[in-house]
């Protein structure tokens, strides 16, 4: 039988596997890499250690999702023993009545004009920018 550990550590890759958040290990791994998972707000490596009362954030589907560590799995476990092992903090997911509404231009019009375009650039550079002050808070 798999127990949850309460003190020690485990490999970040290892415990987003164990705990269901990904579905594969390779998975889990490249997210590191690529950056979607942060420790304590610091960016880490697949080979860091993470212990209980840290916490985790990372990217999934274009939204971060927050959990604090308070149990240690080293072995892919059930879904209701995993649960046991972090706390959700993460932010509610914005509905599509609150979200931004799509650029979309009327067919026909033809090529935006240079006006046109820069208007669409800092609209979107506005958005960009407040994604990465949601990524960079806390």
């Amino acid at each position: 039988m798999i127990e949850v550990k309460t003190e020690g550590s485990v490999r970040i890759d290892v415990w987003l596997w164990a705990v269901r958040q990904v579905k594969t290990r390779s998975l889990a791994t490249s997210e590191c890499k690529a950056g979607h998972v942060r420790i304590n707000n610091e960016p880490v490596k697949p080979s860091q250690k993470v212990q209980i009362g840290d916490t985790v954030r990372y990217r999934f589907q274009g939204f971060d999702r927050v959990l604090e560590v308070t149990g240690l799995l080293s072995k892919r476990a059930s879904a209701a023993l995993a649960q046991q092992c972090y706390i959700d903090h993460s932010p509610p997911r914005p509905t599509r009545l609150n979200a931004p509404a799509p650029i979309v231009r009327a067919r026909g019009t033809g090529r935006p004009t240079k006006k046109e375009r820069r208007a669409l650039d800092r609209l979107r550079a506005q958005e960009r920018s407040a994604f990465a002050e949601l990524w960079d808070d806390e």
